[in-house]
């Protein structure tokens, strides 16, 4: 029968100028010494033996075949039956002081205790379903890896995209949004191959639905994956992005993207006024039923260089700071949220999502809609690196970022991490 020993050693210590030792666990004022085999002789004779029911065979109890009544009669006659002892308290180690408990009425360390309790009272949950899977696709039929982003590729959209959704599914993550490398022979000032029906995301949305129908697809609403010049709306020749004709071609893209079959169109250009246009675009064509996610709170970061070099979208001039958001600032994200809401936007989007967590919660506490964050490529590289130098634990991190863009308020996320933090997910499940 397996045994746990409960020791009850002391030590002898000099007495130490400045210390009470009556005062502290197991220390004590000099004594005669002992020799090391008379020590080991009284420790061992001080030894308690406790035996717990959990270590003794299979850890249950003989049944006695006694009926209910019978095992009622036996304890009130006082034949009461053996169960463990009260377990001893924990000794605490060598040199605790002894001192009377603090008069605490509450210790919110009582709900942190075990692993059950710290389940039972967690306040934010994450799950598959709640992560949008971002994919770069080209025109090639073999995957490019993404210098910058490890673990990431330009995906061949007849094969490595379908592959790669494939797998997806089978983890529970069920919601992609596309971003297309276009071929620099296609790009114009105008940015025209954004909304030609038989254009790469158009045809790769086809693709995608005849193979997976209740696959959810969001499409990106931009022009600088198609334009000459790298912006997201059409540049005069004074370096001015022109909104309202950028506006005009954003919504014939999100008509071409809907008609192939998005269920989600999600304008990231920053342009005034254009979630509106795009609203009712989208209706004028029959297409009441598609979703618009805004990307509502854009702001001009230093985060989205991954991506860029992904699409091979950087600004060919200039930077992008006359339409995305200062990122010193705050209440202007309430200007840009309520306009969206005025103009029919179904989800609101912050980006990017970690290092704008407060912009996360103040669209949380002052929308009704559902709000989404978007885990950018900086902040995933970032995390691929720190693990690859093995300066973090990379899976921990990850989790615990995506974690803290839910306690946000965030309802979704888009993250480059989805597929990896769905596996770990089931993982645990399983």
């Amino acid at each position: 029968m397996a045994t746990t020993p409960i020791f009850n050693a002391s030590c002898s210590f000099p007495s130490t100028r400045g210390i009470d030792c009556k005062n502290y666990i197991g220390l004590r004022s000099n004594v005669s010494k002992v020799s090391a085999a008379s020590s080991r002789v009284a420790t061992s004779q001080r030894r308690n033996l406790v035996i717990r029911a959990s270590e003794s065979g299979n850890g249950h109890a003989k049944k006695l075949g006694m009926s209910d009544a019978e095992c009622e009669a036996a304890v009130a006659a006082g034949n009461v039956p053996e169960a463990p002892p009260v377990p001893p308290k924990p000794a605490a180690p060598v040199g605790t002081p002894i001192i009377q408990p603090l008069n605490l009425s509450r210790r919110p360390r009582r709900n942190r205790a075990s692993p059950v309790a710290r389940a039972a009272f967690q306040e934010t949950d994450i799950s598959p379903a709640n992560f949008v899977y971002p994919l770069f696709i080209h025109e090639g039929e073999e995957d490019t890896p993404i210098g910058a982003m490890p673990g990431c590729y330009r995906l061949g959209w007849r094969h490595g995209l379908v592959q790669e959704v494939a797998k997806a599914r089978a983890v529970g993550v069920n919601s992609i949004v596309l971003f297309p490398k276009v071929p620099e022979a296609l790009k114009n000032p105008t940015g025209d191959e954004a909304y030609n029906d038989n254009g790469l995301v158009p045809r790769t949305i086809r693709l995608l639905k005849d193979k997976y129908p209740d696959l959810v697809i969001y499409t990106d609403v931009a022009l600088d994956p198609y334009s000459s010049d790298g912006h997201d709306g059409i540049v005069r020749e004074d370096g001015v992005i022109m909104n309202d004709e950028t506006v005009h071609q954003l919504c014939k893209q999100a008509v071409s993207q809907a008609r192939a079959g998005a269920d989600v169109v999600s304008p990231s250009d920053m342009m005034d006024g254009r979630v509106g246009a795009i609203r009712a675009a989208l209706d004028a064509e029959g297409f009441q039923n598609v979703s618009i996610m805004s990307y509502t709170a854009k702001y001009a970061s230093s985060f989205y260089g991954p991506f860029r070099e992904a699409l091979d979208s950087n600004p060919r001039f200039g930077d992008k700071k006359t339409y995305q958001m200062n990122p010193a600032n705050y209440r202007e994200a309430l200007i840009e949220a309520r306009e969206d809401e005025a103009e029919g936007a179904d989800i609101l989007l912050v980006k990017p999502g970690l290092p704008y967590l407060d912009i996360i919660r103040l669209l949380r506490d002052k929308s009704p809609l559902p709000i989404a964050a978007y885990q950018v490529s900086g902040e995933y590289s970032m995390i691929k690196a720190g693990g690859v130098l093995k300066m973090i634990d990379e899976e921990k991190v990850m989790m615990e970022s995506l974690m803290c863009l839910r306690r946000a308020g965030a309802d979704i996320i888009l993250t480059y991490f989805a597929l990896q933090a769905a596996t770990c997910l089931c993982g645990e499940k399983r």
